[in-house]
């Protein structure tokens, strides 16, 4: 199956991370090579791929109008990760494994959002359903800027993931809106750590959340009842990445 992959830091990462099946780069006629094009057309060279040059109007079945920026990217589809795969990498790397489990995230940008944070705190990998959920799609990667081409993400039953992360003696943090669980100022999010957040309307699922070892909230006194799934788990993701460092 294939892909196209559209925006210059998309692309450019797809192209670094050398990951996928990479077919064709396809360039707007007549569109300033220079800055990050001219690096993706620097490795575009480096791998011998072809370049096709064509007009504008040949990029607008890929996606928004102005969101290609003149370049993509015809690749295979996206590679993901067994789920040993994740604190396999925790382990080469020496240190306590950090896993993001996203339970049937269904927007493209909240999921692309969330996997871009995962990337720049050093997550080892993402935990997703194969099902109820969006996938790791063009949009996805596009919302992501590319990110998602660095990470292991792996597709799983959530909750035999989940039982088999504890084995690695990691503690699993779910993130609701609970006023009763744990404020998030009060949990230990220094060592082996499974974050696992919720759909944007469901929150997370009764068997996913009772998997957990506890639940944590981000508290709030502001008019706005509650944070999207993206905003509220880049930042306790950001908070386990200071305390981890």
């Amino acid at each position: 199956m294939q892909e196209w992959i559209t925006g210059r830091n998309p692309v450019y990462e797809t192209l670094r991370a050398g990951r996928r099946r990479i077919d064709l780069l396809r360039v707007a006629q007549g569109v300033n090579e220079k800055g990050r094009l001219s690096d993706i057309l620097a490795l575009a060279s480096k791998r011998g791929l072809e370049v096709e040059r064509v007009p504008r109007n040949r990029f607008d079945h890929l996606g928004d109008p102005g969101s290609h920026q003149g370049v993509a990217l015809q690749v295979g589809h996206y590679p993901y990760a067994d789920l040993a795969d994740i604190p396999a990498l925790a382990e080469r790397r020496g240190e306590p494994l950090f896993v993001l489990v996203l339970d049937a995230l269904k927007n493209p940008q909240n999921l692309g959002t969330l996997l871009r944070t995962a990337e720049s705190v050093g997550v080892h990998g993402v935990i997703m359903p194969a099902a109820r959920s969006a996938g790791v799609t063009p949009a996805v990667v596009h919302a992501s800027s590319g990110a998602t081409e660095h990470l292991r993400v792996a597709q799983s039953n959530l909750v035999q993931a989940i039982e088999a992360l504890k084995t690695e003696d990691a503690w699993v943090a779910g993130l609701d809106m609970d006023p009763s669980s744990k404020p998030l100022g009060q949990a230990d999010l220094s060592g082996p750590l499974v974050l696992v957040v919720g759909s944007e309307g469901e929150g997370l699922r009764r068997l996913v959340a009772k998997s957990c070892d506890y639940i944590i909230h981000l508290p709030m006194s502001g008019a706005v009842e509650s944070l999207n799934a993206a905003v509220a788990g880049s930042i306790v993701l950001y908070q386990a990445y200071q305390a981890r460092t």
